[in-house]
């Protein structure tokens, strides 16, 4: 099964990669995910379950359009706790429950300009053969100390033949949303499918998913691990029929 074709964003105000990313689902009770959701988006399930993901990646080539990327300030890891949403249009998007980076400038600027829960946190990936390990300690804001360390091994790549509907619905997905000023906005993302192989957890201690308000995982997550992929981000735009 093919994923769905991703938008043509025409005038991107940032562009970057997405590196080294590995996916971790768990499912949760839709009624649990929804109660921390703003108005305006309603959580979206699928087989009766809705999904949280924690996601640790590298970003690379942080870059505004036309410039080159800046050594240093344009690499660095982040791990993302998120949901599956639509807003009152149907339009499916990602909801993002916090996102930990080690860039404090970058953290700053995506607080005071996108209002996106981006926390400072000492991170680090690093690969090994097959194994990528990650780790992460949150400085700022609280709660302090929240961590994910995560080892992976990383097997063969999947094929298009070989992904089902739930694989796609829990990686393509190209809108973002947020919360600008009261009001519900949403950007979107453009990027090709994502290269998807298997990938074996060899160990979790996390409590991101818990910082976020979230019961505590209860079982053994759905894994993915991808290369990475390009991706033009698209401004925001409040969305329509928001007070």
């Amino acid at each position: 099964m093919d994923a769905p074709p991703a938008p043509r964003v025409s005038r991107p105000v940032m562009r970057h990669r997405w590196s080294s990313v590995t996916f971790l689902h768990w499912p949760y009770e839709p009624a649990v995910v929804q109660r921390l959701l703003p108005p305006g988006l309603e959580v979206e399930s699928t087989a009766g379950a809705a999904w949280i993901g924690l996601l640790p990646f590298r970003m690379r080539d942080v870059r505004l359009p036309g410039l080159p990327p800046v050594p240093w300030a344009s690499r660095f890891p982040e791990t993302n706790v998120r949901t599956y949403v639509r807003d009152a249009q149907g339009r499916a998007g990602i909801w993002f429950f916090s996102l930990d980076a080690a860039r404090l400038g970058a953290v700053v600027g995506a607080r005071a300009t996108y209002r996106l829960p981006y926390f400072w946190a000492r991170m680090s990936v690093r690969r090994d053969g097959g194994r990528v390990r990650y780790r992460s300690h949150r400085r700022w804001p609280g709660p302090g100390g929240a961590c994910c360390l995560a080892d992976v091994e990383v097997g063969t790549a999947l094929g298009s033949g070989e992904l089902g509907a739930l694989d796609h619905f829990l990686t393509a997905r190209y809108r973002l949303f947020t919360v600008v000023a009261g009001r519900l906005a949403q950007a979107e993302a453009e990027h090709p499918p994502w290269p998807l192989a298997r990938a074996r957890l060899v160990r979790l201690d996390q409590d991101l998913v818990e910082a976020a308000g979230l019961p505590r995982p209860e079982r053994t997550p759905l894994v993915h691990h991808s290369p990475g992929v390009e991706v033009r981000v698209g401004r925001w735009r409040f969305a329509r029929g928001t007070a």
